[in-house]
């Protein structure tokens, strides 16, 4: 939960299917202005590869990469905003957004954050980490991911979690190349991106069942919002 804040639950993941859509869009679109051909386009491969993987429909994904192609002749202009800040009971949080509006996108922020605390550029992002988060799959059951990340050139690794991902961590400027060496260590790689790491993440223990459900709800209400691409809260465990 530390890297990247996720729904736990599968009822409220299974709702929020249109909202990953939304965001797999724009990750699609803002890749395919380096080319329309996923061959031949690495970034825009990952993210074909993870937008197939959650049932994209075939129209919705070819729309967002001619779009962002321009091969559609509309223009495509998002801009990225980093938002931080507290949720309730002090848990530091990190909110990746990639808006066409960026008045839009504060004035929402403000709203959400009025149940937390909404800091200033550089209030938290000092105890985060900026890195690189792959998440890759074994090809086969023996596959060591601590042989795999000292080989490809990675800075450490998560333990798989019960989906059987490993979280494998590296270098901002080393992303791409650990994720082209992975494969070769047994490893097939499902996404690739920078992100953020908390340096001391608050022990969900050290809340009561009510506070930690109030914090879930916060995330959750965050990474509803349509402007949100990813949420990283520096919340352990």
């Amino acid at each position: 939960m530390g890297a990247q804040w996720k729904a736990k639950h599968k009822d409220l993941a299974a709702n929020a299917k249109g909202r990953l859509f939304g965001k797999l869009a724009k990750d699609i679109m803002i890749a395919a202005r380096h080319g329309a051909d996923p061959a031949a386009n690495s970034r825009l491969r990952l993210v074909v590869e993870q937008a197939r993987k959650v049932s994209m429909p075939k129209d919705t994904l070819d729309r967002a990469i001619k779009k962002g192609a321009g091969l559609t002749g509309e223009a495509v202009h998002f801009e990225h905003v980093m938002y931080e800040g507290f949720t309730p009971h002090r848990v530091p949080v990190m909110v990746e957004c990639l808006t066409d509006n960026v008045n839009r996108a504060a004035s929402e922020m403000r709203v959400l954050f009025r149940k937390g605390q909404l800091g200033t550029s550089g209030s938290v992002a000092w105890d985060f980490d900026h890195v690189g988060l792959i998440e890759a799959e074994p090809e086969k059951p023996d596959a060591d991911p601590e042989l795999a990340a000292i080989e490809a050139g990675a800075q450490d690794f998560e333990a798989a979690d019960e989906e059987g991902v490993t979280l494998f961590l590296t270098d901002p400027a080393d992303l791409d190349l650990v994720s082209k060496a992975l494969p070769a260590q047994g490893f097939t790689v499902l996404s690739s991106k920078l992100g953020y790491r908390p340096k001391n993440p608050v022990d969900p223990a050290s809340l009561s069942a009510e506070q930690l459900e109030e914090v879930e709800s916060f995330l959750a209400a965050l990474d509803a919002n349509e402007d949100v691409q990813n949420v990283f809260a520096g919340l352990g465990g």
